[in-house]
């Protein structure tokens, strides 16, 4: 027996239809607040993501070679394809731009779980907006998409300034060095390297910092710092709204991809692997060939939200089953069409087995049985039965969808 690839997933008709509501609830904010849903190639040229992330995401990746010899990945992430599409597409669109996406991402990792080779991912980008109220809005639409989930989870809301301030003295490559033990928490190895730096007096401050809950805080530690005054507007305006967030200053993401703003958000039942959302402000659409233009925005791990769930509560309309002897199989036809027109969910019987039979298999599914026999055909009318309380009666094939509502 052929088994699905390691790292995938097949997903049954109930759990789909969790899956589709979840997503219609995100679509629904979004739309609201006016971002709308686009859609990027399942495969692109390798080097969208090498230009991004350097030649060390490869053995992340899916790559190919096709027959013409090129090079192409199957996306590990939603945000380069994104704005490779604004560069190609876009760039002349009056700004700022709101899109949205709901997309499969397909990753080279070891699955666990929470964690698939191929998983979805629902994104939003805001692109040509350099302003604190465009980080606020995108932090404030994350919250959003959350809640109407239901997910149960806790925000965090960070910014670079001060850390690339305390910082501001050292080589790219320390930097990076730097703000990859901080995103570990290897403070001992940490603690180490600014030593061999010449700069041990950083330890001291970029601890600290990762345990400032205020502006006022981090402004004791490092003094004024540049990007401060957006900074405080952009937290003024999330508690206007009443956003409950804590500010964490430690978050990193990468300080060669992230420009300022960064969050993050957690779910309460996930153990280790509870981070179902991340993003930030950041400048990447220069890398693709566009000008230098800022943009924010934010991934969620969509199956981690469905993990954290556990199971979506339904409202199911009722299921109508059209039961029939073999005279009877055109008008079951009929009457399958005219309660469909009404927008209700009617299945019919299509094996050749008796009534009795049939009545058994609708107990298991439907909430309604249409019983079509040689009286009914006779008399013009069909028998609508009740199948939780037993009642039954025979009504006209045009009193059904009254008699079912």
């Amino acid at each position: 027996m052929l088994q699905k690839p390691r790292g995938t997933r097949d997903f049954l008709p109930e759990e789909m239809e969790q899956r589709r509501e979840i997503e219609m609830r995100m679509r629904r904010v979004a739309t609201l607040f006016g971002y709308h849903e686009i859609l990027t190639p399942t495969f692109e040229n390798q080097e969208l993501y090498t230009i991004k992330s350097g030649e060390g995401i490869i053995g992340e990746m899916y790559t190919f070679e096709d027959k013409g010899g090129r090079k192409l990945a199957l996306r590990p992430e939603g945000t380069a394809a994104v704005l490779r599409m604004y560069v190609n597409e876009a760039k002349v669109l009056p700004k700022p731009i709101r899109w949205c996406y709901l997309l499969d991402c397909f990753r080279y990792e070891r699955p666990q779980k929470g964690r698939y080779r191929q998983f979805w991912q629902f994104g939003a980008e805001l692109i040509g907006a350099d302003t604190a109220a465009a980080d606020a809005e995108i932090i404030l639409l994350a919250d959003g998409l959350l809640r109407a989930a239901e997910v149960k989870f806790s925000l965090q809301v960070g910014h670079l300034a001060p850390m690339k301030h305390i910082l501001s003295d050292l080589a790219e490559d320390d930097k990076k060095k730097v703000m990859a033990l901080l995103d570990k928490r290897s403070f001992e190895e940490l603690e180490s390297y600014l030593n061999n730096t010449g700069k041990p007096e950083f330890y001291d401050k970029l601890t600290a910092l990762t345990e400032c809950r205020s502006i006022d805080e981090a402004k004791a530690i490092c003094g004024e710092f540049p990007g401060m005054e957006r900074m405080e507007e952009m937290l003024g305006i999330l508690d206007s709204q009443e956003l409950e967030y804590t500010l964490n200053l430690g978050i990193v993401r990468g300080l060669d991809y992230y420009t300022g703003m960064v969050f993050e958000g957690f779910a309460e039942n996930l153990g280790a692997e509870n981070q179902v959302i991340g993003g930030g402000s950041y400048r990447l659409a220069h890398l693709f060939g566009g000008e230098d233009t800022s943009s924010c925005g934010f991934g969620i791990g969509f199956d981690r939200v469905m993990v954290s769930l556990g199971s979506v509560e339904l409202e199911k309309s009722p299921l109508i089953s059209i039961l029939y002897t073999p005279e009877g199989q055109k008008r079951a036809f009929e009457i399958a069409s005219l309660l469909r027109k009404e927008g209700l969910l009617t299945e019919i019987n299509l094996l050749y087995r008796g009534i009795g039979a049939q009545m058994k298999h609708a107990a298991k599914n439907a909430q309604f049985a249409v019983l079509i026999g040689k009286n009914e055909i006779e008399s013009g009318k069909v028998t609508l039965k009740n199948l939780a309380t037993g009642e039954q009666k025979e009504c006209a094939p045009e009193d059904l969808p009254g008699k079912v509502k």
